[in-house]
């Protein structure tokens, strides 16, 4: 009986295995675009970006390849409070692995209608990355801290009664 649930259990991690690295191990191997079909006799390709950091639903979205970084943002339900608009990077990487980095400055773009702000369109596998303010920052270190100082003052009473 073991022999059997050992070799059911072995083919099962070789199958997942191969059928892994079938498809050339990954969206590496992978076309940095998706075909959508046709709309209006055009084709539509699609894009994967990945968005981190102070929205309210981060992660991987599959978006129309001219796409702008205030699409994805919306997408991803929109800057949190914690949200430094002033500086939202888009880490861009091209085939020889080489980063670029694109700067936005996004409060100046809602706050002053007057401000030339270019909003820039994302290319396939960019990364943006909206931060938190200092002021988040710091609530974070305070909590942290006040933690410590909570685990500290149970440990000193449990002492003293011990005593």
């Amino acid at each position: 009986m073991r022999k059997l649930i050992f070799t059911l259990l072995f083919v099962s991690f070789v199958s997942m295995t191969f059928a892994q690295s079938a498809d050339g191990g990954g969206l590496s191997g992978s076309s940095a675009y998706s075909y959508s079909g046709t709309m209006n006799e055009q084709d539509q390709l699609k894009i994967f970006v990945y968005i981190w950091g102070q929205v309210r639903k981060p992660g991987m979205y599959i978006v129309p390849d001219d796409t702008d970084l205030l699409t994805v943002l919306s997408l991803a339900g929109g800057p949190t409070e914690n949200a430094k608009l002033k500086t939202i990077r888009i880490v861009r990487q091209d085939i020889t692995k080489n980063k670029e980095i694109v700067w936005t400055d996004l409060k100046t773009f809602i706050e002053d209608e007057n401000e030339k702000v270019d909003i820039p369109t994302l290319k396939p596998g960019d990364t943006i990355i909206v931060s938190g303010t200092s002021f988040y920052a710091f609530a974070r270190v305070a909590d942290f801290l006040s933690k410590v100082a909570i685990t500290l003052g149970v440990y000193t009473t449990i002492k003293n009664l011990t005593k």
